[in-house]
């Protein structure tokens, strides 16, 4: 089979049955669990509920535009990180079929960027700002420059403790106790939507950010700022 290397403009030939064993690999080191039943429907009916209950940050007359009309169950793909030892995957899962696709949507960019803006204190904006930065930054012979990386980002955020950074986030702006309320019930059913299909099982995700939910940076980014 062909497949997409994780970063570059490479294509990767490789067996299938390799492929579909760095798939299992994932799976297995990350306990997501098979669930016996798709969840999409009852997904679908969770975000009717909180978009029909939204009545400060949605508009009666535009409740559609916020449901997905057709979701699906969502396959995992994956994109071959050759820079890695042993060519790990990188997991994608297309998330434009999951019943809050449209939330998340309006979720990250829209709502929560606006009324909890990030500090960004400790953030670099590209490679020019770091080179500026070292620039003015006294280094001593002594002194050794580290990278640090995370393993599976997404899939190891705590979603319980960063809602509550969120949260009081939202406090300390003096955002309206019902903004608040609807921000927090998205959230509440954006990260609830962690399911993925592979191979005809469904599987859930225990714990984390879903993978490739639009949302899933923005939330990371508040996790990450606070610690």
């Amino acid at each position: 089979m062909i497949t997409r290397a994780d970063k570059g403009n490479s294509l990767v030939i490789l067996p299938t049955t390799q492929y579909d064993n760095k798939i299992d690999e994932f799976i297995q080191t990350n306990h997501f669990i098979t669930s016996a039943n798709d969840p999409t429907k009852a997904f679908q009916s969770q975000v009717r509920k909180i978009v029909n209950n939204s009545k400060t940050l949605i508009p009666s007359d535009a409740k559609c535009r916020y449901i997905n009309l057709n979701p699906t169950a969502l396959p995992i793909k994956g994109l071959i990180k050759l820079h890695k030892p042993d060519h790990p995957i990188r997991p994608v899962v297309n998330w434009r079929g999951a019943p809050a696709y449209k939330l998340a949507q309006m979720f990250a960019p829209q709502k929560i960027k606006l009324t909890a803006p990030l500090p960004n204190t400790h953030n670099l904006e590209n490679t020019s700002d770091l080179l500026r930065k070292l620039e003015h930054t006294p280094i001593r012979p002594h002194f050794t420059l580290a990278s640090l990386d995370i393993s599976n980002l997404y899939t190891n955020i705590p979603v319980k403790e960063t809602r509550k950074i969120i949260a009081d986030n939202l406090s300390t702006n003096k955002i309206n106790s019902q903004a608040q309320k609807e921000l927090l019930n998205w959230y509440d059913t954006i990260t609830s939507q962690n399911s993925f299909s592979n191979k005809g099982n469904i599987l859930i995700q225990q714990e984390g950010l879903a993978m490739g939910a639009p949302t899933s940076g923005i939330i990371a980014e508040f996790f990450l700022q606070h610690l």
